[in-house]
């Protein structure tokens, strides 16, 4: 089941800033996520419930997957400055 991707806008102002090669790697993971399902994944918990992160090497990628089969990126971020 292939979900469609949206991004919002401060995710995509983060993907425009960094450096390409990063960046590309973090959308194929997405897109990946999208089509199978599968990734590294985690529900957040507390006052973020109802969002999942998706790891990708030192960066993660905030979403929350909105019916019909949409994921919407919010926001990207370092590992350290992420939570």
């Amino acid at each position: 089941m292939k979900r469609i991707l949206l991004y919002k806008p401060a995710a995509q102002r983060e993907l425009n800033h960094m450096d390409r090669t990063e960046a590309e790697r973090i959308m194929r993971a997405l897109e990946a996520f999208a089509a199978t399902g599968r990734g590294d994944v985690k529900a957040l918990k507390g006052a973020l419930k109802g969002r999942y992160r998706l790891r990708v090497g030192k960066w993660r990628a905030f979403f929350t997957l909105d019916p019909p089969n949409t994921i919407v990126v919010s926001d990207i971020d370092n590992r350290g400055q992420a939570y």
